[in-house]
């Protein structure tokens, strides 16, 4: 599914960076061949520092300033890419939703370099500003020398550019991830790209990268041909509908117009879409067109069988006919997978079901039951990614407003500069860049609903005294505009930050605080809870429907194991990730992350010594007797055949407590 160019192996040491001087030393050693023998650049890298060199002239020691477009110019450039921009907005803010926390920007170029939309964690603002990370900057080769999104222009791949492996010194501070995006007739649109400190390039990143450039890239072709007929289909029948199923548009005659990448995949026809654009469906599968287009008639999404012209081999395959729902087409939400390896989708449950077992967990339930449609205002506090969106949506889901919009905005994920357009919206030409037709805005949006303020803690304090306006008096007036609109809005804030000691700092208005905080609720962190087994099995549901995708024994017991610094959404990560990169249904220990198998960095102190595996080993045997033996040490230890007294100083050394 994607391939790794450059960056280190996963697991390895991180490479330590080098002075500028040196830096530059290692560049013209590497591309005159001079370099020591135990050096080793990938060879894609060391082809883009000749090129940096031979072909644009640059240098390895200087540090030019960043190349910004103007307000004008970036304009012209999101006006000139609309739909590529429309459709990855929404990706982005699902990838960023997969890695937040852990100090990533996220970036989208067109196919000149220039960065069109950029959503960031704050940890990495400073690092981002500095290097130049930002709407309107120019990366492509030619100006930023080797680096995620201009070697990927030309690559044309999915890679890694990690520290050392940028041209410019001033880059080499950064770990970049990129993947290409390609329109439905395969000409180059743009890159994804996720950078970050990182101090390892890792697989994880680049798949997930890879994954929403694909999610990008079907969007972009269904959208494209949604007044065109849509063959849609792979050799199984549970990837219909998914990242890697085939597309073929084609006309009321027949006429193949276009087929996706995965399609020439599919039937083995790699990049040659001469084949089959042109030519007549039926040359392409054993069919008739009356009976396909009679299919696409019967609104029918399950798949079904078709054989292919050439060979004979089987696949099946779902016919979308012409004009039909195009707002669907466009939220490529047609069908539902049986096993998807699409973005993240988000977890819709009531309050009675957020409950696998944790006491915590059920306990936040029963008291927000109590509340559910009193004009209260609800603080979530915990961990990034406790699930504390879930929760919300939930309560949401349980109250009387659950027909009415649930409006998310992350405050941390967008730039300060753009929340109050986001929040309170704006009238026509309020602004340079503001569209034609104004914007309602968060608030307005979410009129009769609920409004979900996540990661509240990072609300530039000008916006602050605003929102608290808005909530004491009920109405709001967008940007440009005088007259303000009533609202009725449910307000649910979440933060992973501690509130009220930015309060003390004076970073976080008192009375805003105080106005949030009606009522508390702190979810556990994934690590604190008790029914980790119970929840990794019901995401699996969740994620691919009950049946489809197991995990063995040995598998549950590592995932069980793990300390889990990301919680239930870096659980979820892996747990696709795994899924996807398996064809079988039941996962073992082999398809667990090998940083996830052997329990982490931190999940345990001995594993900062040679005895490590063994360690992990003796810990995750003490875990599964403790398990079964209901915690009950007596049992446990007559099971394991030491002394209470051996087990107790056992589980103080691998810091194994009791669940509360």
């Amino acid at each position: 599914m994607f391939a790794i160019i450059g960056g280190s192996i996963p697991g390895a040491p991180p490479i330590m960076r080098l002075s500028a001087a040196n830096h530059a030393k290692l560049v013209y050693a590497m591309v005159e061949g001079k370099a020591n023998p135990q050096t080793v650049i990938n060879r894609q890298i060391v082809h883009s520092w000749r090129r940096c060199l031979v072909d644009y002239g640059l240098t390895p020691s200087d540090n030019p300033d960043p190349c910004v477009l103007s307000r004008a110019q970036i304009a012209e450039r999101q006006d000139r890419a609309h739909q590529l921009l429309q459709i990855g907005r929404v990706e982005m803010a699902n990838l960023y939703q997969q890695i937040a926390g852990s100090g990533f920007a996220v970036m989208l170029t067109d196919s000149d370099g220039t960065v069109l939309h950029y959503v960031g964690d704050p940890r990495f603002s400073n690092t981002a500003t500095r290097a130049g990370l930002q709407v309107g900057s120019i990366w492509n080769e030619e100006i930023q020398g080797t680096n995620g999104m201009g070697t990927c222009l030309v690559e044309q791949k999915p890679l890694v550019v990690h520290h050392n492996e940028h041209f410019l010194p001033r880059n080499t501070v950064l770990t970049c991830s990129a993947a290409p995006i390609f329109d439905p007739y395969h000409d180059l649109v743009g890159v994804l790209d996720a950078s970050s400190e990182s101090q390892l390039a890792q697989q994880h990143t680049v798949a997930l990268v890879n994954m929403s450039a694909q999610a990008i890239e079907n969007r972009l072709f269904l959208s494209s041909f949604k007044s065109s007929h849509l063959l849609r289909f792979h050799s199984r029948s549970e990837f219909v509908s998914t990242l890697g199923e085939g597309i073929l548009a084609f006309d009321d005659t027949g006429k193949v117009l276009a087929a996706n990448r995965n399609a020439l995949f599919q039937l083995d026809w790699q990049a040659r879409t001469e084949r089959v654009v042109g030519q007549n469906i039926e040359q392409v599968f054993d069919v008739r067109v009356p009976n396909l287009l009679e299919k696409g008639q019967c609104h029918t999404f399950h798949p079904v069988p078709i054989r292919a012209a050439k060979d004979g081999r089987r696949f099946f395959a779902i016919i979308q006919p012409a004009e039909q729902g195009a707002g669907s087409i466009i939220g490529y939400r047609p069908h539902t997978p049986v096993r998807s390896p699409s973005v993240v989708k988000p977890i819709e449950l009531n309050l009675k079901e957020l409950s696998s077992g944790d006491p915590r967990i059920a306990e936040n339930a029963a008291r927000a039951t109590r509340i559910l449609d009193l004009d209260i205002p609800i603080l979530l506090c915990g961990e990034t990614g406790t699930g504390k969106d879930v929760f919300a949506k939930a309560l949401h889901m349980s109250s009387r407003r659950a027909q009415k919009p649930f409006v998310a905005i992350n405050c941390a994920a967008i730039p300060e500069t753009l929340i109050e357009s986001e929040l309170f919206g704006y009238k026509p030409g309020a602004f340079t860049g503001a569209s034609r037709q104004g914007s309602r805005g968060k608030i307005m949006q979410a009129n009769g609903g609920t409004l979900f303020l996540d990661e509240i803690g990072d609300m530039p304090l000008n916006l602050q005294a605003r929102l608290l306006r808005v909530l004491e008096e009920k109405e709001v007036a967008p940007l440009g505009g005088e007259k303000t609109v009533d609202v009725d809005v449910r307000v649910i804030s979440a933060t992973h930050r501690d509130l009220e000691r930015l309060v003390e700092t004076e970073d976080f208005r008192e009375d805003l605080f105080y106005r949030l905080n009606g009522m508390c609720f702190t979810m556990p962190a994934l690590r604190d809870r008790t029914d980790k087994r119970a929840l990794i099995t019901r995401l699996l549901e969740l994620e691919f429907g009950p049946g489809n995708t197991e995990l063995n024994e040995d598998a549950l017991r590592c995932l069980e194991s793990y300390h889990w610094p990301g919680n239930i959404r870096q659980l979820r990560n892996v747990l696709r990730t795994a899924a996807m990169l398996s064809d079988k249904k039941i996962l073992t220990a082999k398809d667990i992350p090998d940083h996830i198998r052997c329990g982490g960095r931190s999940a345990v102190h001995a594993t900062d010594t040679p005895e490590a595996p063994l360690a992990n080993a003796e810990r995750n045997a003490i875990l599964a007797i403790l398990e079964e033996a209901h915690w009950n040490v007596t049992k446990a230890a007559k099971e394991l055949k030491v002394s209470r007294n051996t087990l107790y100083r056992k589980m103080k050394r691998y810091t194994i407590t009791p669940p509360r």
